[in-house]
């Protein structure tokens, strides 16, 4: 998260070349993983840090498994630090498109990665279309959320 992104891609690209993972899926995969982890991380933390260990404990002791716990007790009360998490580890991932330049071949590209090479290398009307469903599906859940927290505000 410190790092410069020039910095994380050329390290990425040295560790790839070794390994043959460049422009592969599983490289692409792996290094937008590793770049989006922190941002889940520290929502999940923060409500693991919340979450009281004695009602897993409570679950086993009435009976329950351990995966039962964990799906029935663990996993709903911290569903808001991954539900927080996961649009975070999508725009960290969907931005990087310096990682990808350097990880890219040119039978496997991401979409801003196309979308950076349309803009300086010709003039192409697909990019405004690009733009467009990307400012159109963020402002649509956008206004989901909005909605959704009016009325649930509303029937309190």
């Amino acid at each position: 998260m410190i790092l410069p992104t020039v910095v994380v891609a050329i390290g990425v690209y040295a560790l790839f070349l070794q390994y043959n993972l460049l422009g592969t899926a599983l490289g692409f995969v792996t290094a937008h993983t590793v770049l989006a982890l922190p941002f889940v991380i520290i929502p999940v933390t923060a409500s693991l840090r919340g979450f009281d260990r004695r009602l897993e404990d409570a679950a086993l002791i009435c009976g329950a498994n351990r995966w039962g716990a964990i799906r029935q007790v663990t996993l709903p009360l911290i569903a808001p630090g991954v539900v927080s998490g996961a649009p975070f580890a999508f725009v960290t991932s969907f931005d990087e498109v310096v990682v990808s330049l350097f990880i890219q071949s040119p039978y496997l590209q991401t979409l801003p990665v196309r979308m950076f090479g349309s803009v300086t290398r010709d003039t192409d009307p697909t990019i405004a279309a690009a733009a467009t469903l990307i400012i159109v599906f963020t402002t649509v859940l956008v206004l989901a959320a909005a909605f959704a927290t009016a009325r649930r505000n509303r029937f309190r």
